[in-house]
């Protein structure tokens, strides 16, 4: 049950009436209908005002939560994210979703996402759980671009929503996932065409404000499809059609606080009029680069909370009001939720929020632990709101009946735990309108091996693998434009890089450094301040001490490191590390990763390992851990609440099937933890390594095969693939990063102290330089956190 984040109540609430505020709060909890004024007076509460509000926004969630029969349980919705096409014909001042066809030419982007594109990203959602495939796409791109027009002909379809339509079936065919349509503004025949196809639709109302649509420079101009009075009739017609509807407003994109009122009250009332209004989302602004609004600021948080808590009000107990959780770090989650939201909307465990590519979902335990936290419990809904589901026969189109209730919970409405698979009537065949996707044909295998690893990863055996590793020519340009585009459609486009500095451990002298390459514990204090008034937010330490040095020193440099900059993420110590540790301090591998977590280490490096291969690391490493001790390890650290790195040093005797041994042996450690963050394929350099597993084949060849089968044969288990510019340089980095790869690792500042002790001393690449060189691949770049979050506040450097 709800416990101390809501400041539950249970009576009314004192000195409830003794303000404004406290005059409309009573007549809501009274069940009295509040107009667009009495909305007004809400949104601008303030002090101990505000505080009141807050309180009865929980309590009316609370009441609506038990009369819905699921008392203290928040939902969210399992789903993978689908950008059909990113042409539109608006000109939104705040977005980075949309492309010109110039801009997809440059990326080598196509028009619209192909049915085998599309199925490639429905099937690995399923088989992580997903039970939704959210169709996000610009409005009416055919109306603006010719070449949208082209493509809808050339493949014959009338309009890109009869595309909508068409994707949707065979998602839902093949697959067994809901479609969730969010096409834009659709006619009342539209919706009805699309009806049959999603059991659920949405189209944010954004707001009401006539201004930000009519007045040139504000957000909405030239934007068609933002005309207020044109959405608020789809939302009238969709309900008219019994379609279960999402929409909401957004917080912070210029609209007065009236403007706030006036849209929570209308949609209220459409709502009134046809009952089908399944959510109301508040969703905050975020500036994002690279848009006429870039420089705008963020929603104010007290002000969005105070939205949250007003649309609660206002909407009533019943409503469910979502809060998108990755808009919003952990603190103003704990706001949020007690501003009055039940609903988390889509959280993806594959693919970006391609709407916000900067913002990271969350990982689904840690919101559910979160969640817990603050008294809840998280549960997965299907992208029909369970009101909706166990009323099917009003709401949803008889042909979703089957596929609908193969997802639900026939108790509760909810998801069912159960994976989607394709319903029953299509799992032989497909829609009728809906062909089977076209496979490449005969010749090469490589290309139909590509795309079937794309859809499956799982689906290959090694040999397979193998065929891929060892591509060549036009071959290898198919195996890594297919492993780019799973990369486009899950990961999504932006580039991202860490600010951050190593230091490496093995330097560590208690007694006082005598070498440039070596520290003291002051020293190492005084590298993580520099590292801080820098822009850094992490440091990265590694390396095992001299045998003189005292085990205790791995703790003492870590205290040392936050002790002096208490806000850097120390990202600290391989499992060859660990180990040392818990051998020569006798406390064992648990008792290791609990002094080194009290200690002030966030994160582990999971290098230290070549490739899982005892024939190799015999010939190639002898000094490193044992194959089975750095697996125990790594996954020991994992289930202490550790996330890490992930690695593979090729290029010298490793066959290419140790290869992809190396990398299932990742994936099934991931499968049990979850705990990898990221995968980075180094080469080894120099005599030692550099060894092709294809005679003849160039060095840039043997990159780009590691990379692209990676991202393929990692994809839906390790997001993230790492290009260590380092080791590459900036050049073959790029051209790297079109092989599937969508990060460069870190900066690695030298520092103004002691540079000599980071283990990479000398190579630098600074985030304006990092920024340059994607943007000469149209791609966005963000700075990241060590997590691939958001950088830590204050931490946001400039890229110019």
């Amino acid at each position: 049950m709800p416990s101390s984040a809501t400041r539950a109540v249970s009576a009314p609430l004192d000195d409830v009436n003794a303000s404004p505020v406290g005059d409309v709060l009573e007549r809501a909890r009274s069940g009295g209908r509040l107009d667009a004024a009495d909305a007004l007076v809400l949104l601008e509460a303030t002090g101990d005002d505000r505080e009141r509000l807050l309180d009865v926004a929980s309590l009316l969630r609370d009441e609506g939560l038990r009369a819905a029969g699921r008392p203290g349980v928040l939902t969210y919705s399992r789903k993978v994210f689908i950008p059909l096409t990113t042409l539109c014909r608006d000109r939104c001042h705040y977005c980075v979703f949309v492309d010109t066809p110039g801009q997809l030419l440059k990326k080598s982007r196509p028009v619209f996402m192909s049915p085998e594109q599309v199925l490639a990203v429905a099937r690995q959602g399923a088989a992580l759980g997903c039970k939704e495939a959210l169709l996000t796409l610009g409005d009416r791109p055919e109306d603006r671009w010719p070449e949208a027009r082209a493509w809808l002909d050339e493949h014959g379809f009338a309009s890109t929503l009869h595309y909508v339509a068409h994707v949707a079936r065979l998602v839902t065919a093949e697959t067994g996932l809901l479609a969730h349509a969010n096409p834009g503004v659709m006619s009342a025949d539209e919706l009805r065409m699309l009806r049959p196809t999603s059991p659920s639709m949405g189209m944010m109302l954004e707001t009401t404000s006539r201004d930000l649509f009519e007045t040139p420079g504000r957000a909405h101009h030239l934007s068609p499809d933002k005309d207020p009075e044109l959405r608020l009739r789809v939302i009238e017609d969709a309900g008219a059609a019994r379609i279960p509807f999402t929409t909401g407003i957004l917080v912070g994109i210029g609209e007065t606080v009236r403007d706030r009122a006036e849209s929570l009250v209308t949609l209220r009332d459409a709502h009134e009029r046809h009952g089908h209004i399944q959510e109301v989302i508040v969703q905050n602004f975020r500036a994002k680069p690279r848009t006429a609004m870039q420089d705008a600021p963020d929603a104010d948080l007290m002000e969005y909370a105070t939205t949250v808590a007003a649309a609660r009000v206002v909407m009533g107990a019943r409503m469910r009001i979502q809060v998108p959780p990755n808009l919003s770090d952990t603190t103003e989650f704990d706001l949020l939720v007690r501003a009055g939201a039940d609903d988390l909307g889509g959280v993806s465990p594959l693919t970006a929020d391609h709407v916000n590519p900067e913002r990271p979902w969350p990982h689904v335990d840690d919101l559910a632990a979160r969640t817990a936290q603050l008294g809840f419990t998280l549960r997965e809904r299907l992208t029909a709101h369970p009101e909706f589901v166990r009323d099917a026969a009003t709401w949803i189109d008889p042909a979703l009946h089957d596929a609908v209730a193969a997802l639900r919970d026939p108790g509760t409405g909810l998801a069912a735990e159960s994976a989607p698979a394709p319903p029953p009537a299509t799992a032989a065949g497909r829609a009728a309108d809906a062909p089977a996707p076209s496979r490449p044909g005969a010749g090469s295998p490589v290309p139909r091996l590509a795309a079937r690893a794309a859809e499956d990863p799982l689906g290959l055996d090694d040999a397979e693998w193998v065929t891929l590793l060892e591509a060549t020519a036009t071959d290898l340009d198919a195996l890594a434009g297919t492993a780019d585009e799973v990369r486009r459609y899950t990961v999504g486009e932006a580039v991202s890089m860490v600010v951050n500095r190593n230091l490496t451990s093995s330097g560590f002298r208690r007694g006082g450094a005598a070498a440039a390459d070596e520290f003291d514990l002051a020293d190492a204090a005084a590298i993580a301040r520099d590292a801080w008034e820098l822009g850094a937010s992490e440091l990265c330490v590694q390396g095992i001490l001299p045998a003189t040095e005292s085990p205790d020193s791995y703790p003492d440099i870590v205290r040392a490191i936050r002790s002096a900059a208490p806000g850097l993420h120390i990202h600290a110590f391989r499992p060859q590390d660990v180990v040392d540790l818990a051998e020569r301090a006798g406390i064992g591998i648990d008792g290791a990763l609990t002094v080194l977590r009290e200690a002030g280490v966030d994160t582990v490096p999971g290098t230290g390992v070549k490739v899982l291969s005892e024939r190799v690391r015999a010939l190639v490493a002898p000094g490193d851990l044992a194959i089975d001790r750095w697996t125990d390890t790594i996954t020991a650290a994992h289930r202490a609440g550790f996330r890490s790195t992930s690695v593979l040093f090729y290029g010298h005797v490793e066959t290419a099937a140790e290869r992809v041994a190396h990398l299932r042996g990742l994936r099934r450690i991931q499968d049990s933890t979850g705990g990898f963050a990221e995968f980075v394929p180094i080469p080894l350099p120099g005599p030692a390594g550099g060894v092709p597993l294809v005679p003849g084949r160039s060095g840039l060849d043997e990159h780009r095969a590691v990379v692209a089968v990676s991202r393929l044969l990692l994809s839906g288990s390790i997001p993230h693939i790492q290009i260590p510019w380092t080791r590459h340089g900036t050049e073959t980095s790029a051209v790297l990063l079109r092989a599937g790869g969508d990060d460069l690792g870190g900066t690695l500042l030298d520092g103004r102290v002691r540079p000599e002790t980071g283990i990479e001393y000398g190579l630098e690449l600074p985030l304006p330089d990092a920024a340059r060189l994607v943007r000469g691949l149209f791609r966005p770049f963000r700075q990241r956190s060590t997590d691939y979050r958001e950088p830590p506040a204050g931490r946001k450097a400039a890229l110019a």
